[in-house]
């Protein structure tokens, strides 16, 4: 089968650590025996805009193609008008390649489900769409809500990463964890002195994404350092992928204090890595580990109970490659 991949979100020149589990996604399809492109849908803006947003960093500069791995890229550029969906929409239908593809598969639905939908629809093919967070978390209750909502209900398809994003006749597969042979280790055990130590904290996200609320872990450490512990806290930023799971290894703790995430994925990383996760009730981290509420103390009083008694949690299997691959091997075969 021929495959088109359409996603707001992928790794680029400049940010390597951007969509990369959409790139897993294309990994994937590819180990079917499926031919994919991806068609990297971004709007048009200068690089000091890309300050302001932190998730945008690589974007201005793209170029209109590049190789990531063994996969070609195609870069289309929309214009964005933020306070008119509508022309942001129409700018993104606009999309077009050469390739005909049997299948388009797209991953996050503002704007580039537009693309997808367009050009699945001139070629006659199904589509279907990729929900990871911010569609439904923060789109679908915003003035782009109505629009969301209609490109969610006219996709052959709707997939949601995890149950807490399920709506709309929506199907969960959640994204597999990719995390290399040789930086996979069985849980770490603190070995240091109980509040006379010094502790690594890892914060696995961006700081200034305001959604990660990094002034909550912030806080925790302040309360730890309080407690007798010599704290340090490292963050993520576009990092490779091996220089994040070097933090893992390296970290006796990580810490997620969001206010929003589809998985998080990091979670999962973080722990096949072998290190062990204090998280506050975020995405579908009550499934599978016990959670804290977003609270200085209750979280320091985790993070001590990490360091003295390891942790003992096992990964959901479903969020394994083969089980991600046998699942998405089934819905590809129902159509």
């Amino acid at each position: 089968m021929k495959i088109l991949l359409v996603t707001r979100l992928f790794p680029l020149p400049e940010n390597v650590a951007r969509g990369t589990f959409v790139s897993d996604h294309v990994e994937l399809l590819s180990s079917l025996g499926h031919e994919v492109r991806v068609l990297n849908i971004l709007p048009r803006m200068l690089r000091i805009n890309e300050a302001r947003r932190s998730t945008m960093e690589g974007v201005a500069k793209a170029p209109r193609s590049f190789q990531h791995g063994e996969f070609n890229v195609e870069v289309k550029r929309h214009f964005e008008f933020p306070d008119f969906p509508s022309l942001t929409a129409f700018s993104a239908s606009r999309s077009k390649i050469k390739w005909v593809p049997d299948l388009v598969i797209c991953h996050t639905l503002w704007p580039a489900a537009y693309a997808a939908k367009s050009i699945a629809k001139k070629h006659s093919v199904p589509w279907f769409a990729v929900v990871h967070g911010h569609d439904f978390d923060v789109a679908l209750n915003d003035h782009r809500g109505p629009r969301l909502e209609a490109l969610a209900r006219s996709a052959d398809r709707l997939v949601v990463v995890s149950n807490s994003l399920s709506r709309f006749d929506s199907i969960t597969i959640p994204c597999h964890v990719n995390v290399d042979e040789e930086w996979r280790k069985p849980m770490k055990k603190f070995s240091g002195l109980f509040r006379k130590s010094k502790i690594d904290i890892l914060f696995p996200s961006d700081p200034r994404r305001p959604e990660k609320n990094h002034m909550l872990a912030l806080r925790v450490g302040e309360e730890l350092e309080t407690r007798g512990w010599k704290v340090g806290i490292t963050t993520l930023k576009k990092q490779p992928r091996s220089m994040v799971w070097d933090r893992m290894l390296a970290a006796d703790v990580c810490l997620i204090t969001s206010t929003r995430e589809s998985g998080p994925l990091v979670a999962k990383e973080s722990i096949t890595c072998g290190c062990p996760v204090v998280a506050v009730d975020v995405g579908d981290m009550s499934e599978w580990m016990d959670v804290y509420a977003a609270e200085v103390n209750a979280l320091a009083d985790a993070v001590e109970d990490r360091l003295e008694h390891g942790q003992d949690v096992t990964l959901p299997q479903n969020c394994t490659f083969e089980s991600v691959r046998n699942q998405w091997n089934s819905l590809l075969e129902s159509m």
